[in-house]
């Protein structure tokens, strides 16, 4: 049993510590909203917030941790109104939006640690995050976005 903090709240995972937290999130707690992708830590798909720093939950063991505050997309906003789910939606940022989770997540990390990131900045950290559908531009603007708009 591993005891966990997801989303401001205390849960207690019936699994080893050695199970992923992407597994847990998706499995024990049916937070479906953080994704599969690679499985590899090399998509981003499965960003998560923990501690407030972006990490892949795919390659995160929940025994690492346990005592950490852990946000998934579900938890960044309950009412969808954080600033870049707002620019998201602004700058219909989704194609297919597989990875969108994920992005948002990685943009809001940056935006916690870096309110006015410059475009090179914004690049050099959403570059840990794939979109297979292409959707860097939007992204950007996106991000941009959020920043201008709070």
């Amino acid at each position: 049993m591993v005891n966990l903090n997801v989303n401001g709240r205390t849960v207690d995972i019936d699994a080893g510590p050695d199970t992923l937290l992407l597994w847990a999130l998706r499995d024990e707690l049916q937070l479906t909203g953080t994704r599969y992708g690679c499985g590899a830590g090399m998509c981003g798909a499965c960003t998560v917030h923990i501690d407030g720093e972006a990490a892949f939950s795919c390659q995160t063991r929940i025994g690492d941790v346990e005592g950490s505050e852990i946000t998934t997309i579900e938890g960044l906003s309950p009412a969808g109104d954080h600033a870049v789910q707002r620019a998201w939606v602004a700058e219909q940022v989704p194609q297919c939006g597989y990875c969108q989770s994920g992005q948002i997540m990685r943009a809001a990390a940056l935006l916690a640690r870096t309110p006015q990131p410059s475009r090179q900045e914004i690049v050099d950290e959403m570059s840990a995050n794939l979109c297979r559908c292409g959707t860097y531009p939007r992204i950007i603007r996106a991000i941009e976005r959020a920043v201008q708009e709070g």
